[in-house]
Parts: C-alpha cells; sequence; structure tokens
C-alpha cells in the first residue's frame, strides 16, 4: 500500500511527486473542501458558536476521490501550507477523510531538502491554530450575515460589510475628506546661481542671520522680492565644505507586506497580482528538463528569518560572481519589529541563488520574471557589502554671514549592493571649491509653491498603514484590497485608491451607528486575540462572545432607530411624470433623485452635481449622436465601457456595439474574448474568433489566471471565482 499525500493545489502537487519515491501518491485538495454553508448563516449562536460545515459543490468530486485513495492508503500525510488556513484545511480533510494513520508535514519551501526534512518530522495538526482560523472565519460570517442584510433594508440592496475591509475603506474615506478639506498655502524659495573659475554651482536660499528658514518661511510674493533687493546687494563667498562619506545599509529581505509594496510601486502590480505570480513561483514553474522547481520560499510570512543553508549558499555566489570586497565575513540576520510575528518562519527569497533571473528568464512569463527578479536581488543584497556614498554641502555666505545658500551634493565611491539591487540614488558632483574664495552671483530666481493636500492611498502606502495599526496579516492584504474595489466602494485612478460615492455612504453610516466595526483600534485587538488563540493563550468562543453580545444588542436598536424612508432627503423639485415630491435616494451606486410615490412611479434622474461631474470628466469620441448631434461619450456601466449620447439623461441614445475585455482567448490564443447580448438578451462573453473558436463564458473574464488550475477567473456578484467549476477557487 501506498502512502498518499495531499496538498492543496495541482502545480504544488506536481512538483512534490518528483521529490517523493514512489511509494507515495500526492493529489490536491483544489483548496478548501469544507466551509460554512453559502445561504444560510451557518454558527450556531445559542450553542457556543458551533459551526456549521459543509462541502461543496465544487469540492463534492474531488473529494470522492480523496475518500477513494484514502482507502487503499498506509498512512495519509497532509501537506498544506503552514499557515492558519492551511491548518485548517488539513484539520477539514482529516474529519472527512477519518484516516486510521496520518500525520502533517509542513515546509517553507518546495525543494528535496526541504520535504526530505518535513518527513523525518512529522507532527498532529495544530488544533490551536485550527481555532484560531475558526474563530476568524465564524466572526467574519457574524459580521457579514447580520450587517450586510442591515444595510439592504436601510440604504440599498446588494451592499455588504466587512470587519477587515470596512476599515480599510474608513481609511481611503479619511484621507480623502483630508484632501477634500485642505487649504494650500502659499509659500516661496529663492535659487542662487553661482560662479568662479572652478565652476558654477546652484545652491538655495538656506539661512538668515544664523537661523534656518524653514519650509513655509518666505510667506507671499512681496517677502521674496524684499529678499532679492538685500541679496542682490551683497558680495558672496564660499564660507564652508563640508565633506563626509556614509554608509548605505543593504535592505532586508522581503516578508509578505513589503513584498507587496515594493512591487507595487516598482513593478506597477496590484497586490492580487503580486499574490498569484508569487503563489506561481512558489508552487513551481518548469525548468526544462528539471521539470517543476520551487524558486521562492512560502510567500505569506511576516518573518525575516534566512536559513542558514541558504545564508552559506548566498556567501559563496556572491563571493564567485561579484568578489571579496562585495561579501560580507559574517552573514547578516534580520530580526523583525513585530512582536506577533513567526520568526521560526523564513522571509520570502529564493529557493536556489544560483538559479539567477537570467538563466530563467525564457521558463517564466514576463509578470513572473519581474517578480522573481526583485526577490532574487533584494534577496542577495541583503547579503552584500554597504555602498559607500560620498557627500559634499557647500555654504555660500554674504560678508556678515546675513545670508546663506546652500547646495549639496553626492557620489557613490563604492557601490556594494547597489550593484545588484539599484535604488534611486543619484549622483551630484558639485564644483571643487575652496573655503574663503569669492563667487560671482550670476542669476537668482524665486519660485512660487503651494503646500500640497496628503496623497491618496495606493495599494502599498494602504497595506503600510494597515500594518502600521494592526490591520490584517500577511493573507488578508491582498483580497481585502480586492474586495473593496470588486464591491465598488474604491476606485483606483491613476493608480490612486478613491472612494466611491457608495463608499463613503456605507462607511459614515458604519462609523456612526457600528463605530466598533471600523475602529482601528478594536480591530488590531481582535487580530492580536486571534493571535492569541493560535498560541493556545485564549480560547476562541469567548473571545467571539465578548464581539457578538453587544454587536447584536447594537443592531436590534439600530433597526428600530434607522428607517430608510427618514434617511431621504426632500427636494424643491417635483416629479415630470407624476407631479409628486422628488427626493434623494441612495442605491448601491450611491445617491440618485426619485419619485416619492415609488413604486407607483418609478421615475428617476442622478443627481444634479453628478451630472455636471460627469460630463466635466467625459472622454468624447470623434462620433455623433444619430438623435441629437451631440457627440458621443466613453462610459462604463455594469457590462464595462459603452458609448453613449453625452447629453444623457436629455438624450439616452446608446450605441450597440461588442464591448472589449482585453483578454485574450485561452483556447485558440489568438483571437480576444467580447462581451455581446444573446438573443434573448442575456450577456455573455465568447471568442470574437467564431465560428472557428467557439470558447464562450457566461461570466465576465477578469484577465487573471486561477491559481490552483490555471483556466480565466471571471467576476459575478462582486466575486471572483475560477472559470472551471471543476475548481474550487475562489477570491473572498
Amino acid at each position: 500500500m501506498k502512502k498518499l499525500v495531499i496538498v492543496e493545489s495541482p502545480t504544488k502537487a506536481r512538483t512534490i511527486t518528483k521529490f517523493l519515491p514512489k511509494d507515495y501518491i500526492v493529489e490536491s485538495s483544489y483548496g478548501h473542501v469544507r466551509d460554512l454553508p453559502e445561504r444560510e448563516l451557518g454558527v450556531d449562536v445559542k450553542n457556543n458558536f458551533e459551526p456549521k460545515y459543509v462541502i461543496g459543490e465544487r469540492a463534492e468530486k474531488q473529494v470522492a476521490k480523496l475518500k477513494s485513495l484514502a482507502k487503499n492508503a498506509s498512512e495519509i500525510l497532509f501537506a498544506t501550507d503552514e499557515d492558519r488556513e492551511g491548518e485548517a484545511i488539513s484539520w477539514h480533510l482529516r474529519t472527512i477523510l477519518n484516516p486510521k494513520k496520518f500525520s502533517r508535514i509542513t515546509f517553507h519551501e518546495i525543494t528535496p531538502h526541504a520535504i526530505e526534512e518535513s518527513l523525518k518530522h512529522p507532527r498532529d495538526i495544530d488544533l490551536q491554530m485550527v481555532d484560531a482560523q475558526q474563530a476568524r472565519r465564524v466572526l467574519d460570517r457574524l459580521v457579514g450575515y447580520e450587517l450586510s442584510p442591515f444595510l439592504w433594508r436601510k440604504v440599498a440592496k446588494g451592499l455588504s460589510a466587512g470587519r477587515v475591509q470596512s476599515v480599510a475603506v474608513r481609511l481611503i474615506v479619511e484621507r480623502e475628506r483630508e484632501i477634500e478639506n485642505f487649504k494650500p498655502q502659499e509659500y516661496w524659495t529663492i535659487e542662487g546661481i553661482f560662479t568662479n573659475n572652478h565652476g558654477e554651482i546652484t545652491a538655495n536660499l538656506h539661512a538668515k542671520n544664523g537661523k534656518t528658514l524653514k519650509k513655509l518661511a518666505i510667506k507671499n510674493e512681496a517677502e521674496a522680492k524684499k529678499l532679492l533687493e538685500e541679496i542682490k546687494s551683497k558680495n558672496f563667498s564660499i564660507t564652508k565644505i563640508e565633506q563626509k562619506e556614509v554608509k548605505k545599509k543593504a535592505p532586508e529581505p522581503f516578508k509578505t507586506s513589503t513584498l507587496q509594496q515594493t512591487a507595487n510601486n516598482r513593478l506597477n502590480m496590484s497586490a492580487k497580482q503580486i499574490m498569484k505570480f508569487a503563489q506561481e513561483l512558489y508552487e513551481g514553474i518548469k525548468i526544462g528538463a528539471r521539470g517543476n522547481v520551487g524558486l521562492i520560499t512560502y510567500m505569506r510570512t511576516d518573518s525575516l528569518n534566512l536559513s542558514e543553508q541558504f545564508l552559506s549558499s548566498c556567501h559563496d555566489y556572491i563571493e564567485k560572481n561579484f568578489g571579496d570586497k562585495y561579501s560580507l565575513k559574517v552573514a547578516k540576520k534580520f530580526k523583525t519589529k513585530d512582536k506577533s510575528a513567526q520568526e521560526a518562519h523564513e522571509a520570502i527569497r529564493p529557493t536556489h541563488v544560483e538559479y539567477s533571473p537570467e538563466s530563467i528568464k525564457q521558463y517564466l512569463s514576463p509578470e513572473q520574471f519581474k517578480l522573481y527578479d526583485l526577490i532574487w536581488r533584494r534577496t542577495v543584497a541583503g547579503q552584500m557589502s554597504e555602498a559607500v556614498i560620498a557627500t559634499t554641502t557647500i555654504d555660500i555666505s554674504s560678508e556678515k554671514n546675513e545670508l546663506t545658500f546652500r547646495a549639496n551634493g553626492q557620489t557613490i565611491k563604492f557601490d556594494g549592493f547597489l550593484k545588484v539591487y539599484p535604488s534611486a540614488t543619484k549622483e551630484n558632483i558639485l564644483p571643487e571649491f575652496k573655503e574663503k574664495e569669492p563667487v560671482e552671483l550670476k542669476q537668482l530666481n524665486e519660485k512660487k509653491h503651494e503646500t500640497e493636500p496628503p496623497a491618496r492611498y495606493t495599494e502599498a502606502s494602504l497595506i503600510k498603514i494597515m500594518e502600521e495599526y494592526g490591520i490584517g496579516r500577511p493573507s488578508t492584504y491582498a483580497p481585502t484590497i480586492a474586495t473593496i474595489i470588486d464591491r465598488k466602494y474604491i476606485e483606483k485612478e491613476e493608480k490612486k485608491l478613491k472612494p466611491t460615492e457608495i463608499g463613503k455612504i456605507v462607511n459614515d453610516l458604519l462609523v456612526e451607528h457600528f463605530f466598533q466595526i471600523v475602529d482601528y483600534k478594536f480591530t488590531a485587538e481582535m487580530e492580536n486575540s486571534l493571535d492569541q488563540i493560535a498560541e493556545g493563550k485564549k480560547k476562541w468562543q469567548p473571545v467571539i462572545e465578548a464581539f457578538y453580545t453587544p454587536f447584536k444588542k447594537n443592531l436590534k436598536i439600530k433597526e428600530k432607530e434607522l428607517d430608510k424612508k427618514k434617511m431621504e432627503e426632500k427636494t424643491d423639485e417635483l416629479c415630470e411624470k407624476c407631479g409628486s415630491e422628488m427626493v434623494i435616494k441612495t442605491g448601491r451606486y450611491g445617491r440618485f433623485v426619485a419619485c416619492s410615490n415609488y413604486p407607483k412611479c418609478k421615475h428617476t434622474h442622478p443627481m444634479p452635481g453628478e451630472i455636471a461631474k460627469a460630463t466635466e470628466e467625459l472622454k468624447l469620441s470623434d462620433e455623433k449622436c444619430p438623435d441629437c448631434g451631440a457627440p458621443l461619450a466613453f462610459r462604463r456601466g455594469r457590462f464595462g465601457p459603452f458609448l453613449g449620447c453625452s447629453k444623457y439623461p436629455d438624450c439616452k441614445f446608446i450605441k450597440k456595439e461588442k464591448i472589449e475585455t482585453g483578454v485574450k482567448c485561452p483556447q485558440c490564443h489568438e483571437g480576444d474574448i467580447i462581451g455581446r447580448k444573446g438573443r434573448r438578451g442575456s450577456f455573455f462573453y465568447a471568442c470574437n474568433g467564431y465560428p472557428k473558436c467557439k470558447f464562450i463564458l457566461s461570466d465576465k473574464p477578469t484577465g487573471a489566471k486561477c491559481s490552483i488550475c490555471e483556466s480565466l477567473m471571471v467576476e459575478k456578484d462582486s466575486k471572483i471565482f475560477c472559470s472551471n467549476k471543476e475548481c474550487k477557487s475562489q477570491s473572498s
């Protein structure tokens, strides 16, 4: 009889298979096999929050296969990921399969050595980690299932609330309000260009009468002009030259949050894309005759540790390829400041330093290569010598030091780790001036500035602030951002995250009436409680009880207190259809004006301000509307982009045409997938190579591929699913 090893994904299974003897069978569970039911709460709140687990329709076929294999196995080894979700998957599998003999094996990287070591050190399933996952799942189900219907009744159908997602929305809404309320302040700077026989130098006015001029010191043009006249009357000389060497430290290796921040900034990838490609690199890429090779360690981690074996091979690689002066005598070890970090884990690093990015580029997709290149360079750089930067500061002052200009320069004396991991360090070489020698003021420039409002969050900066506040954990950042974008609470505008109207409305309601749900401190404390459950310091049911009892009590109060009708705002407008009063209502896409005589009269129109705003932001096409002659505008609706009259709502012409998705057909690899309406009005997506290629989807393709089976991921009802019905992949 053979031993059965169960992992989450078929790619991971293929990679592991070649490292095991022939008496092992490796099979995939295709992710979670059991979960709370979709159409009911699934939590018995009266019986100590007992969860009701069911095998999902998508998992039934694979579960049947696993049961069949388990019957003939001498032992089952659960080899799912070493985190809460992975531990829970193993626990659910053990419960379903009920094996006579089983063990749990874990590893941080998919390499022969790691697999061999895991088989030498099997363990039992960690029920404390399982309890932490159950607590998180039950908590999120209680919030979502209790609060979302409340929002449907009081605001609009289709809305939802989530424990971590709602806090992320609050951060973005509050930043937007800061920007809206920001009042710019005027300030001026003065720049001088000085010269002598050694050369020319540009310097900024730095001090007056020995006092450093702060950013807002020169408040207006009058003050700037007055200073200009004073400067013109003075003679200047070099009063101080300061030169020193600064050592620039190599960066620490990546953990999940810093990888997402850096890859978002440098590679312009979303957090969701970063984790998708990292998962592929971890589970294994086919490298020629070597077959599937796991290229990086596990990508959900908050540790900065590196194994002794890797540090040794990294030192040898640096010495061999870059020379002694770039290598360290003693390996550098990093320690995270986060007390909750699991130090037994490793940072995200390449499994084999010898697999340089260029040596395996031909086997990787462009996105995989960019991410692997970033991880490889960052890790190797961390074990290289510090860079040495020579800095020069030159002060140019008037005779009595009433006015001082300052210029800063720097040169890279030794590149060190910058050879592998370049940064934004720019060289600025100053002329070889000498102290006390005079210089001539060649030119003066005054510049007007205004203080800038705080910037909108990018995915990178949002993850950074969430980590600082203790909101979420390595596995939650990417799905949290994806969820609030999918739910249309947040939208991207030039890579920045901006709240939608409905996002603001839902946030304001939660802040006013359910503050605990969106409270930063409470959310962070809840994450700490989940960590304590995983460590065995707390039981999970009392943690849920402490949250749920006051939450449910407040929910009942607000159910009576808030009336959807009372939340409507009156207007001076009368309905053009029936003459009734028009009121401002809230729908799932924001506020709109509607007849108060609903449902007898269903007349509506957009908010006047929204019409004006939308008109201002419209991108006009060269085509004219056949009904009124106005230019057609590019718009976006529930099925994607379309061309409509720019005079809407006065003219409601829509050009009926196919909708481009920008997604290549995965079947013929030549055509593009386009959206179109069928004969009965239903919408579907198909290859434009029809009838040669008959590929078809009922739901909108996202362009991403499933990390488990590599089928296209599709969007439906604000959720992302794998288009392959036999695959269980779904983003929350």
